[in-house]
């Protein structure tokens, strides 16, 4: 005799309708007598209170007997969990394994990162003119802190990382591993002089971090004094005249920034822009260097057996120890207020003291003009001499590569920036660029 199956509202399988006295669903024709009976209940405590029904009486577990240890001293057999059966709570056995229930899959990551879209395929509509999209999901716009609309990306700067090579001259800027900008600039060209010689310019700029606006003051600085030596050595002035000129016409153009506040920008308590400058002038007789703040200039000669020379001198606090008497420059540059600088371009600087210096170098060599982010890794010229390739004369773009690459692997604390131009100047340098 068949069981009655229990009154069900919808169909176990389908989900359909059911009526009272269906032994089949008329849907899926599923049999409705194999449904188990809903199992009692027994809870702890019932919602009115009343006691619970105690619960039914199960077999008792038939647990093994340990073995005793014989006269061998041999340890008796083990039995490990699962050798004995389980009894679910109505005292029936479990069954061996339960189907369609596993845990031994792939671990799920704990996140599931979501795909740029395939710029082949996506829809992305076409941007305004001058609109500038992000480089990671290719379908947001970029905003003014440099960061995408879209994906929160931040954009690459255009400053990070600069070259530029010339006939006579090359030079390589980089943000380095620290900074999240970089505050450095350099400007390079090449004139004639009136005579048709040649004569070629390396303008090198560091922003002063502590002050507003570092990255603006070194850039207009190196564009302002090319520009004026671009302007001065063609018409016959002497080149040491036109480097001075050029760093009074790079402090002009620095303390006018001074006067511009950008929009929403209010900071009256922050000093002005600010930044320190090293520039060089080679012709085909005459080495001319000039420089405020502590930017340096090096002379490397071809010939490694000729001693290497510093040609700057820094305005620093250091600098101000060691020629006062008061340390010997290994103990000054020790010292943590070493790069405090003494002199810079800017609206606030004590007073501007241009420093110039010509030379006459009796042997060709190349000379080295850059920032503090570089020659903290080689401050000494033997030490710039040991890093710079010796063929740097017939290849100043790698050499400044490595000269960068050489700050970077020492750590990249500051931004980098570094010109090198041969010397003498060859005459394919002539010509303006």
């Amino acid at each position: 005799m068949s069981q009655m199956p229990p009154a069900l509202s919808k169909c176990p399988s389908c989900e359909e309708p059911l009526e009272s006295g269906d032994r089949f669903c008329g849907a899926c024709g599923y049999d409705l007598s194999a449904v188990p009976a809903p199992p009692d209940d027994s809870p702890t405590m019932t919602m009115n209170g009343t006691a619970p029904h105690p619960p039914s009486a199960a077999a008792p577990v038939s647990w093994p007997v340990a073995p005793e240890v014989d006269s061998s001293d041999m340890p008796a057999p083990l039995h490990v969990p699962t050798e004995i059966q389980g009894t679910d709570s109505a005292g029936s056995e479990l069954p061996a394994e339960v189907p369609g229930v596993r845990f031994d899959g792939p671990p799920e990551p704990d996140e599931y990162p979501l795909q740029a879209p395939d710029p082949r395929t996506a829809d992305f509509a076409t941007p305004a003119a001058g609109t500038k999209m992000c480089v990671a999901c290719r379908a947001g716009q970029v905003d003014q802190d440099g960061y995408c609309e879209n994906c929160g990306h931040a954009q690459p700067r255009e400053r990070d990382h600069m070259e530029q090579e010339l006939d006579a001259v090359s030079a390589v800027s980089d943000r380095g591993l620290r900074h999240h900008r970089n505050e450095d600039a350099f400007a390079i060209s090449s004139t004639a002089l009136p005579d048709g010689s040649p004569a070629v310019i390396a303008i090198v700029c560091d922003g002063v971090s502590s002050a507003t606006r570092p990255d603006e003051a070194s850039l207009a600085a190196s564009r302002a004094a090319n520009e004026s030596l671009l302007d001065a050595l063609p018409r016959g002035t002497h080149p040491q005249q036109a480097m001075h000129d050029a760093i009074v016409a790079a402090s002009n153009a620095v303390n006018s920034l001074a006067a511009v506040v950008p929009s929403g920008e209010h900071t009256p308590h922050q000093n002005a822009p600010a930044c320190t400058l090293v520039g060089a002038i080679v012709t085909p007789t005459l080495l001319i260097v000039g420089w405020v703040g502590d930017s340096r200039a090096y002379w490397v000669p071809v010939d490694r057996t000729s001693p290497a020379a510093r040609l700057t001198e820094d305005d620093s606090w250091a600098a101000q120890m060691v020629a006062a008497g008061l340390m010997n420059e290994a103990e000054a540059y020790a010292d943590e207020r070493a790069h405090a600088i003494t002199g810079w371009l800017g609206a606030d600087a004590y007073e501007l003291e241009p420093h110039t210096a010509s030379f006459k170098p009796d042997r060709p060599g190349v000379v080295v003009v850059c920032t503090d982010g570089l020659w903290n890794y080689a401050e000494a010229a033997e030490e710039m001499a040991q890093v710079i390739p010796h063929d740097a004369a017939s290849r100043p773009l790698h050499s400044a590569q490595v000269l960068v690459g050489h700050a970077l692997d020492g750590g990249g604390h500051d931004n980098v920036t570094v010109a090198v131009l041969p010397f003498p100047a060859p005459p394919q340098g002539a010509g303006s660029a």
